[in-house]
């Protein structure tokens, strides 16, 4: 699935799901993910020449829009990801 941020910037894909409490800890500062494992997060692959792994929380979706490709909505911009 492809990712869009508030602004409907293209953020990257999909590449993990985690469930909330799951305890599959990103590899990120201990409080960013202990926060991440609460709420669930995604894992994705940056966009561009240059992107970098990204991690939005199940707090930061705002929705999915099915389709092809699927694309998952955020409410935050790109810039308040979580970086790996």
């Amino acid at each position: 699935m492809s990712v869009a941020d508030s602004a409907g910037e293209e953020v990257g894909t999909v590449t993990a799901v985690q469930m909330p409490g799951t305890g599959a800890e990103p590899d990120l500062d201990a409080a960013v993910a202990e926060r991440l494992v609460a709420v669930g997060y995604l894992r994705i692959d940056g966009a561009g020449l240059f992107g970098k792994d990204v991690f939005a929380g199940g707090d930061q979706i705002a929705g999915s829009v099915e389709g092809e490709p699927a694309t998952v909505t955020l409410n935050v911009l790109r810039e308040d990801l979580a970086r790996a």
